[in-house]
């Protein structure tokens, strides 16, 4: 194939003032000359000069040539230094396509111009100033979409003492303002800081994303300068990265807007770090950015963060600031103009396709006419790159690697004959006893394995035309009798050859194909996957870690994987269902490999009921062991399943767990489980079986591992406690929502589940009991909690709960659940003072009413006994005989109850306060029934 060359397109002289262009950019003085910037439309060049004065002189190329002098031409000799020329992007109607440009000063004046052809050339269409300071410094601009944004200096105040030697580095910040261009003006939005307290930044806009890059010029802190910024606006976020990892370091939300606060977690991982330095860079117009590092790596930045290394320059090629250098990226094509040496560099492979030699050092920049093809500016004139030979009248063309032929020229046959030996290298590597790795050369030498040989034999056949004659003719003429032993073979491998042709396709497909029809390949290629795993009946730990590679490498396909496999529909009215068979939800809820962090666990479900946290029982224990185990650990399916919805709908994820318990219950997967509803059976002693893990702890435990938001995540784990169904849970639940003092939660989820099982409703009865004695919050629904009262529950009982529960005068309150009065006398309690807040008698009036007048009532019990005059009534119970004053009479307590609660009903809060007295010393011969 011919080599790559130049081809001149212009030498100046169909621009206006030809002759001086080329006399400025000969002078090839970069004390004089600031910069040069060409417009999108490579129809004006503007130089920013410094010398002898700073000055803005534009040339301009014509559609009409002899109106050129008579237009007015965009020359400015100003005492304030320029900081950037850039286009803004108009929207208008009839003069759409006229050019404006801005002209920012260091000031913070910026300037807006507008060129027409048609009237007088460039004319001022408005003079506005970016800062809200007028002592504000601007140090680099830029527009992107409808924002101009830039980084300002902001002096310190005269009346604030000194700063320090950091803080004076970190006096600038990072400010924007919307824009919207008009036929006459532009409008301004107001300016709005996106980052302050930050070192001096050099913005950089890239489609959607702007990257702050430090400016080492200026001499920032060391550990400063060892990373960089990007943001984005569209979705307000920051991304901290570094030039020595290819991963973002950290990603969080543009909300906190303090420099500081952003970095403080990275600064102790990067002080012992030495990354490269940057040397030049160039945005790709697509969210990435190209950038030279020091070592003459030549890497990408993507929009994901993504840090790729594409190209390294000659082992003694060291860039600095002195060499002049320059960046390009042209759809995957790389340009790198290193002095006078311009080099092409397939950004796939990273490999050099050209490199010409100039004859004076040039300038990189892209027409938008014809984006995919490098543009060249010097001081001859423009150029474009063209292969050799190249029509002149058709100078648009795409890059190919010289020397190697198309995609389209290799035979597919070829392809899968290397892909047939290379699996057979996997298969016989899996087999060999040596720890030597097979690679496809020795499979060839020797004919030890003919086996590759055979299959490669069989592609050819397969995909030769005569192949398919030869299977038409035989059929239409019925010859199935005469058909070889070759052609039974290829019949009986027809779906796998099928396949393979077909990955073949597909792959030409992502090489060639544009960035939609990729998107679109990958969505439909991770949807039949999803679908053809969850459909195994039983995943390996090889799928299992493919199955977490698809999530992880395309987390939004396998999302819509997800939905697409088990056909989830959520109605919006909080219900999800699903019409997957059986055995999919099989596999989805499998336990799978014994060495996940949930299958490893010890779990224990028991304990005490008041004092007990499901973070102490259960997410102790899981966080430590997810935390100690390795990173190449793969999830099972059910918790990978669990994280794809907790990123995409968390709010679903409850219902999710609905469905799943629902489904692992009409599958016949938990009927062990829902036999014991109360207790996890292995919690004491033996260890847990993994397949027994209940669906809500392993979502639980999925949880945790998240690091969420706080508040998110209780909100979450009270919802998949509820859902779970389980009292444990549910009583676990309960106090989430008491630690977090919303008692109306607390009253609905106890009046719903309160219907669940008597023993539940028991228990949570005693909780709200308890609280309702340690303080005050929850008296506006005392009415609904009384109603929550369980049948067996006499007076003595919810007098011995209380007195018990009561706190002590002399215990310090705690701001959580106690509220113990403030007063210091020495009356005893619980009614040490009218205005105390601790528990009364009064409060108690309707429950312990209630619960009378259910015990004065006739036992309906014996009723159909003792209206039937043919059986004899029952005997009544014997009572317990003390034995050394070990068991207390039970009279006692039935005449404390006879003596106290008829006339403490009526009592009033004065005379309560004795009768208070009487209780307390009556509390020795109460005993508390154990609940």
């Amino acid at each position: 194939m011919a080599g790559l060359v130049l081809k001149q397109l212009s030498d100046f002289g169909d621009f206006s003032h030809g002759k001086e262009l080329t006399e400025i950019l000969s002078l090839n003085n970069n004390e004089q000359i600031n910069s040069v910037r060409m417009s999108p439309d490579g129809r004006h060049i503007h130089v920013v000069l410094r010398k002898p004065k700073v000055s803005l002189v534009t040339f301009d190329k014509y559609e009409r040539p002899q109106l050129a002098p008579n237009q007015k031409k965009l020359d400015l000799c100003v005492n304030v230094p320029i900081v950037d020329i850039f286009y803004l992007e108009h929207h208008g109607g009839s003069s759409s396509g006229a050019a404006v440009v801005a002209v920012v000063y260091e000031s913070g004046k910026v300037e807006f111009w507008k060129f027409q052809e048609c009237k007088s050339g460039w004319h001022l269409l408005q003079t506005s100033q970016l800062c809200n300071s007028p002592r504000a410094k601007v140090v680099s601009v830029c527009a992107c979409s409808n924002l101009i944004i830039w980084c300002e200096e902001r002096p310190p105040s005269e009346s604030s003492p000194v700063l320090s030697a950091t803080r004076n580095k970190l006096r600038y910040c990072v400010c924007r303002r919307d824009f919207e261009v008009n036929e006459t003006a532009v409008s301004l939005g107001g300016v709005k800081i996106a980052l302050h307290n930050n070192p001096d930044f050099t913005v950089v806009s890239s489609g959607e994303y702007v990257h702050l890059l430090p400016d080492l010029k200026s001499k920032p802190l060391l550990n400063i300068s060892k990373f960089f910024l990007s943001w984005s606006p569209r979705y307000d976020s920051f991304t901290v990265s570094t030039t020595c990892k290819n991963t973002p370091l950290k990603k969080l939300s543009a909300k906190e807007s303090d420099f500081m606060k952003l970095v403080i977690d990275c600064l102790g991982y990067l002080s012992p770090l030495e990354p490269p330095e940057i040397c030049s860079f160039s945005p790709t117009a697509c969210g990435g950015l190209l950038l030279l590092l020091s070592t003459g790596w030549l890497c990408l930045l993507q929009k994901d963060g993504v840090l790729r290394q594409v190209y390294k320059l000659e082992d003694n090629c060291l860039v600095n600031y002195n060499t002049h250098t320059n960046l390009g990226m042209y759809e995957d094509t790389l340009a790198l103009i290193m002095g006078q040496n311009l080099h092409l560099i397939d950004l796939n492979c990273g490999r050099e396709l050209e490199k010409i030699v100039l004859m004076s050092e040039a300038l990189l920049y892209t027409n938008r006419a014809d984006m995919c093809t490098p543009h060249l500016l010097s001081e001859t004139g423009l150029f474009v790159v063209v292969s050799r030979g190249t029509d002149s009248r058709d100078c648009s063309f795409r890059i190919k690697s010289p020397g190697f032929s198309t995609v389209e020229s290799i035979h597919p046959g070829a392809l899968l004959v290397e892909a047939v030996f290379e699996e057979a290298c996997k298969y016989y590597q899996q087999r060999s006893l040596s720890s030597t790795p097979l690679t496809v050369d020795s499979l060839k030498k020797g004919g030890r394995f003919q086996a590759p040989i055979s299959l490669a034999s069989i592609l050819f056949s397969y995909l030769s035309a005569g192949f398919k004659q030869k299977g038409a003719q035989l059929s239409q003429n019925g010859g199935g009798g005469c058909i070889t032993g070759q052609d039974k073979l290829m019949g009986s491998l027809e779906a796998e050859l099928k396949a393979l042709v077909s990955l073949e396709e597909v792959k030409g497909t992502l090489v060639r194909g544009s960035v939609k029809e990729v998107e679109a390949v990958c969505e439909s290629l991770v949807e039949k996957e999803v679908l053809r795993l969850l459909s195994s009946p039983e995943l390996d730990k090889e799928a299992l870690l493919y199955l977490n590679s698809i999530f992880s490498i395309f987390p939004s396909e396998g999302w819509k994987a997800v939905q697409s496999a088990l056909q989830l529909h959520y109605n919006g009215e909080g219900f999800l269902s699903s019409r997957a068979p059986p055995d999919m939800w099989k596999t989805v809820l499998s336990a799978g490999l014994s060495s996940s962090p949930v299958a490893s666990l010890s779990l224990t479900n028991g304990g005490p009921k008041h004092n007990h946290s499901l973070k102490v029982d259960y997410f102790t224990n899981c966080k430590a062991k997810s935390t100690s185990s390795t990173s190449s650990a793969a999830l099972p399916v059910f918790e990978l399943l669990c994280r794809s919805v907790f990123h995409f709908q968390p709010s679903w994820l409850p219902r999710f767990l609905e469905l799943a318990q629902k489904e692992q219950g009409s599958t016949g997967l938990g009927l062990g489980l829902a036999a014991s509803s109360w207790s996890f059976s292995s919690g004491r002693g033996g260890d847990c079986n993994e397949s027994n893990v209940p669906l809500y702890k392993r979502a639980l435990c999925l949880l945790s591992s998240l690091n969420p938001d706080r508040d998110q995540q209780q909100d979450l784990e009270v919802e998949l406690l509820l859902v779970s169904g389980r009292p444990n849970a549910i009583l676990q639940a309960l106090r989430i929502l008491m630690s977090k003092k919303q008692w109306y939660r607390v009253t609905q989820v106890a009046q719903k589940c309160c219907k669940q099982s008597p023993l539940l409703n028991k228990e949570i009865f005693t909780i709200l009991l308890c609280e309702v004695a340690h303080h005050r919050d929850l008296d506006p629904y005392l009415d609904l909690l009384w109603t929550l009262c369980p049948e067996d529950f006499t007076v003595t009982t919810i007098l011995n709960l209380v007195l018990k529960n009561l706190p002590s005068p002399n215990t310090p309150s705690h701001s959580s659940s106690f509220l113990a009065s403030s007063s210091t006398s020495s009356t005893p309690a619980p009614f040490t003072d009218p205005h105390s807040t601790q528990l009364t008698v009064g409060l108690l009036k309707p429950l312990l009413r209630k619960v009378l007048q259910r015990e004065t009532k006739p036992s309906q019990r014996y009723v159909d006994i003792l209206q039937s005059p043919s059986f004899p009534p029952p005997a009544l119970p014997r009572q317990p005989t003390e034995q050394g004053g070990s068991v207390t009479d039970p009279s006692a307590d039935s005449d404390l109850c006879n003596n106290i609660t008829p006339a403490l009903l009526a009592e009033t809060p004065e005379q309560q306060t004795c009768t208070q007295t009487a209780i307390q010393r009556q509390r020795v011969a109460l005993t508390a029934n154990t609940v």
